[in-house]
């Protein structure tokens, strides 16, 4: 999962530019001097990182900001003293030892950067057109996406899973849990790398590519295993990550400058991300490709097969996160148990919500059923959902989007939502007629993005569970069946005067 150098579920993210910065200069006497070392170790560490990547002109950056590293920083005319005293330290190396100069702990300071190379910058000279050169480079950025996601695999292995199980941070097995098969998807990424390698020319051109990977897509088949283990496999590292020397370990990793800033989770992410790319690559190839360009047949294809491919595991993903958290719901009371969650095949979404007393509920929204939760811990210290009140079908639910500013004191809500203000914000209520008992839970999310998402969530979710039921009740209705419940199917989402309405008939 090559990071969207964009990383629960679907749950991730800069200066002002009119905004002012002053560099305030403090000549204090020995606190000054100790900063000038430091200053001046960290520009020797940095020069001594390789780098290929092309670096934006100081004169087009639009604040200092972007210039000068975050640390306490003195004077601006200082960082000339610095360098040509490190230029020095370099020259008169023989009584002072470099070793000392590269502390550890400053080492992350610098993170390794990635190679901006484009294809231009591969050839001296070519005869193509703009549309030509805009294919050839994002041809291109397949192949080096693919060279990197390998560096990034092979270090993954190197570097986190080789050391933890030869210093006995983790037992095999739970390691196995947590890398699951990222090992097998090495050599599948290595065979793409060689066929696109193998298909520049002379030029250093690409031609047909199509083919290449309409032959070679359905190697991807294997990231359903890749990726239903991942469920499991984070909530795994989450809970290792209490322990001290799986954080220290971790910790250590992170502030290296081979890790670039990123965490284990983000390399094991790297080829799910890279996995949800190839459409867009191929999107970018197909409007590059002339009419006459004999990808022009091909690459549709390719485009289809991948997708068909991402929907397969997206399905497969979703049925293995929807399993793992049902396993995890512990029931405080047999009622609670309903048919809808045992029956449902996905998680449509989950997340943290606050209910109307300020409490801080996880909410999972099955394909069939709402799920209000408290999160526990087990007795291994693994983490469990404890279910609070009552699950709701989702084919009996109500939904009530609440206004933005509606009186905080209102009867609803007695003011828990507001906060000891006047107003309450990003809120929503869900109802559930129909059964035994009429419940209804008032909710709140962290933010309006969030309301709109769970809103959007709900709507098809009942609108689905809906239509599955008119779809099987010729095979289950009965003399006993109570006829107001065939109405719940007409109603609107957000209207309870209408289910007043039908029930009374």
């Amino acid at each position: 999962m090559e990071v969207e150098e964009s990383g629960e579920t679907r749950t991730s993210w800069a200066v002002a530019p009119g905004e002012t910065h002053s560099i305030i200069c403090d000549h204090a006497g020995d606190e000054g001097e100790e900063e000038e070392d430091e200053m001046m170790s960290d520009h020797m560490k940095d020069s001594e990182e390789p780098s290929n990547k092309r670096v934006k002109p100081v004169a087009k950056s639009n604040s200092l900001t972007g210039v000068i590293t975050p640390v306490k920083t003195p004077a601006l005319k200082r960082i000339g003293q610095s360098i040509s005293r490190s230029i020095s330290f370099r020259t008169e190396a023989r009584p002072l030892p470099p070793a000392p100069l590269r502390a550890r702990s400053k080492a992350s300071s610098f993170p390794r950067r990635r190679n901006s190379q484009c294809w231009s910058d591969t050839v001296e000279s070519h005869d193509l057109t703009a549309k030509e050169i805009k294919r050839q480079e994002v041809i291109y950025e397949l192949t080096q996406g693919e060279r990197q996601l390998i560096e990034d695999l092979s270090l993954v292995k190197k570097v986190y899973y080789e050391p933890m199980l030869k210093l006995d941070i983790m037992t095999e097995s739970e390691l196995g849990q947590i890398f699951g098969t990222l090992d097998s998807l090495i050599p599948l990424h290595e065979d793409l790398l060689e066929r696109l390698q193998r298909l520049r020319g002379s030029e250093k051109t690409v031609g047909e590519v199509g083919p290449t990977l309409m032959n070679w897509f359905p190697c991807l088949e294997s990231y359903v295993t890749y990726c239903c283990n991942q469920v499991g496999a984070k909530a795994l590292l989450d809970q290792k990550k209490h322990e001290k020397r799986v954080e220290q370990f971790l910790r250590l990793c992170q502030e290296s400058s081979f890790s670039r800033k990123l965490d284990l989770w983000n390399f094991l992410d790297l080829p799910r991300s890279r996995l949800v790319k190839y459409p867009l690559l191929l999107k970018e190839i197909q409007k590059c490709t002339p009419p006459e360009h004999p990808d022009e047949d091909s690459l549709p294809d390719a485009l289809e097969l991948i997708q068909s491919i991402i929907a397969e595991v997206n399905k497969k993903t979703g049925e293995a996160e929807c399993q793992f958290y049902r396993r995890g719901l512990a029931y405080l009371e047999d009622s609670q148990r309903i048919t809808e969650i045992q029956e449902s095949r996905f998680l449509c979404c989950h997340g943290e919500l606050k209910n109307n007393k300020g409490q801080r509920l996880h909410v999972f929204l099955f394909e069939l059923a709402l799920v209000l939760t408290r999160p526990g811990e087990d007795k291994d210290g693994g983490q469990v959902f404890n279910v609070y009140r009552q699950p709701l079908p989702n084919a009996l639910l109500n939904l009530e989007e609440i206004p933005d500013g509606e009186a905080g004191g209102g009867s609803g809500f007695r003011g828990a939502f507001s906060g000891g203000n006047d107003k309450v914000k990003n809120c929503f209520r869900v109802i559930s007629r129909g059964r035994s008992k009429a419940h209804s839970y008032s909710l709140q999310a962290n933010d309006s993005f969030s309301r709109q998402q769970w809103i959007t969530c709900l709507r098809q979710a009942i609108v689905q569970s809906r239509d599955r039921n008119v779809q099987s009740r010729p095979s289950q209705s009965s003399p006993q069946t109570d006829p107001a419940l065939y109405h719940i199917a007409e109603l609107s989402l957000s209207s309870d005067t209408e289910m007043a309405d039908h029930t009374g008939r």
